[in-house]
């Protein structure tokens, strides 16, 4: 799935960092950028768009008074150092309100809402199947991290950090086990103990209570083997 996005700032810094996060989000698809509030109008007026990255104070014409001449309805991501016009942008019916400076993570937060809406739109449009993303971000020490689903060979807790051991790599986290439990698919990843998640298409055997992952021996504790049994006969 595609979603194509413009963004609309009177400030080229805020541009670019647009630009660059936009460029981290294989689905999102960037067609234009504006450093005006008026330049856009006949734009959207030809083109379907999905989504705007828009400011809301740019002179001579706002993002707030922008929003209302939209016809054609596409989700609006606003994205301001101002949080006095929040009530207001909601009456609109905006995606979300970002206060500069934006974070990914929080930029991040945002397209899971926007992915999730169109996902659920275009399921309903095509009658098909829901388009399933085959990756997540993670927030590491010193950056937001991507994890494809398949390179995950087991997660293990660490306290209160989470240890996601891929193919190819090892990925500390601070994270919880509810949290991720709610991100991976659950057809995929079973619990085998308090400190383990598995992926199920990488075990290579069990025994007795041990699971053989990549050379590596995982314990299934009695609160979750039950579980795990009816998962793999499934």
């Amino acid at each position: 799935m595609s979603i194509s996005c413009i963004v609309i700032d009177d400030e080229l810094p805020a541009i670019k960092l647009m630009e660059d996060y936009i460029s981290r989000v294989p689905f999102l698809k960037l067609e234009k950028t504006f450093d005006n509030g008026i330049e856009p109008i006949s734009f959207l007026q030809s083109q379907n768009i999905d989504l705007i990255f828009l400011d809301i104070e740019m002179e001579g014409f706002t993002g707030l008074q922008l929003i209302k001449t939209l016809r054609n309805s596409p989700k609006v991501i606003l994205t301001t150092a101002y949080d006095q016009y929040a009530l207001t942008a909601f009456d609109l019916n905006v995606s979300d309100y970002l206060l500069k400076p934006i974070s990914f993570e929080r930029f991040m937060q945002s397209i899971d809402k926007v992915f999730d809406y169109f996902s659920g739109k275009r399921e309903l449009e095509t009658s098909g199947p829901k388009y399933k993303r085959d990756y997540f971000f993670v927030k590491t020490e010193f950056r937001m991290q991507r994890i494809d689903f398949n390179d995950i060979l087991y997660i293990e807790g660490m306290k209160e950090y989470l240890m996601i051991h891929t193919k190819n790599e090892k990925v500390m986290t601070l994270q919880t086990f509810k949290n991720i439990e709610t991100i991976l698919p659950s057809e995929s990843f079973i619990r085998v103990h308090k400190s383990y998640i598995v992926a199920l298409n990488k075990v290579v055997s069990v025994e007795k209570n041990r699971i053989s992952i990549a050379n590596t021996l995982v314990p299934v504790s009695d609160t979750y083997k039950e579980a795990f049994q009816l998962l793999l006969k499934k």
